[in-house]
């Protein structure tokens, strides 16, 4: 038997970024049955991976096994032993530089388009950058492989009916994600509670986050409505991503949450603040009314950085400029 040509791809981090890789790995493995596939990514986004049986997952631990350069000797040594022919590399920072030196086989990066980013929350141009997406795909190309864009993510329903909490009448179910990394990217919790309390009316509302403070918000939230449901901290990442599976919608800011829904093929409603669209972040497979954009003349300087981590003064009440009511009207439409 022919000897499959045997591929590494690299992904460390973060959520997000991680999650985009998905759809284009299902895009991959379609069309390209005759390679062997490893994947090397941090352990907690396994659960991302759950459907490809196929695909060999490298755990990567930053924080012990692979810590430091002598941790990264290490994670050289047990990539050493793959017998790989290729690696492709969609993250492209220190650590994968690190393996690149070392590394004999041919190594493939992807290219990030600082300068084009760098361009765009700078002012000097406007307009729509490669998405991440297709960025993930050229690296590919660079070995040759044709990947199909065309094909679109399907995920079943998955049974979630031993998860109490969830309700069981015959309304749908909406997600909300009101959190971001950044500020600037987060709607405020109050304009974002008269959301759900407008939309718990005709659906069930699941509320998604991470972390005590924002497990603590959500509680307080739900305590107040019928039917409204915080699972930030209660479930594991598996039972997150079977609930996100029967979604009728999932409402997100520019976050890791809307991109898990997108690679599930859920419908995706994107807030943004002081990061836009055009740096190529949006949720994969989603139309470009499925966004909803601070009001930019109001706030010219948007974007203001690539991940929105920085804005002027002021900035940070960017995505207030968009009303409740807005959103709602919106969510009317896409379901």
């Amino acid at each position: 038997m022919k000897r499959r040509k045997h591929i590494l791809i690299i992904r460390l981090s973060s959520m997000g970024d991680v999650a985009m890789v998905v759809p284009v790995l299902r895009e991959f493995l379609i069309n390209n049955k005759n390679y062997k596939v490893s994947f090397l990514t941090n352990f907690q986004f396994f659960p991302f991976f759950r459907t490809f049986n196929e695909i060999d997952l490298i755990p990567f631990d930053k924080k012990k096994q692979h810590k430091g350069v002598f941790g990264m000797f290490r994670l050289y040594k047990e990539i050493k032993k793959l017998d790989l022919d290729y690696v492709v590399d969609l993250h492209s920072v220190l650590r994968t530089n690190f393996l690149r030196a070392f590394i004999k086989v041919p190594f493939y990066q992807i290219d990030k388009g600082r300068g084009e980013k760098e361009n765009l929350v700078s002012g000097k141009v406007f307009t729509q950058l490669k998405s991440t997406h297709q960025r993930y795909r050229d690296v590919f190309k660079k070995i040759g492989i044709s990947i199909d864009s065309s094909i679109k993510n399907q995920t079943d329903r998955l049974d979630i009916s031993d998860l109490k909490s969830i309700p069981k009448n015959n309304k749908l179910l909406i997600g909300v994600a009101p959190f971001a990394a950044h500020k600037g990217k987060e709607y405020p919790i109050l304009q974002m509670e008269e959301v759900i309390k407008e939309i718990n009316k005709n659906f069930n509302v699941i509320l998604f986050g991470g972390g005590n403070k924002e497990e603590l918000i959500l509680d307080q939230i739900a305590g107040k409505y019928t039917n409204v449901i915080n699972i930030a901290n209660k479930f594991s990442l598996n039972q997150e991503m079977d609930v996100i599976s029967n979604l009728k919608l999932m409402l997100s800011m520019d976050s890791a949450n809307g991109h898990i829904a997108a690679l599930m093929g859920i419908k995706v409603l994107t807030i943004w603040g002081v990061t836009h669209p055009y740096a190529g972040f949006c949720p994969y497979g989603q139309q470009d009314q499925n966004n909803i954009l601070a009001n930019r003349e109001q706030f010219p300087k948007i974007p203001t950085s690539i991940y929105g981590d920085k804005f002027p003064n002021g900035y940070e009440k960017a995505i207030s400029s968009i009303s409740p009511k807005e959103i709602i009207l919106k969510i009317k439409t896409m379901v």
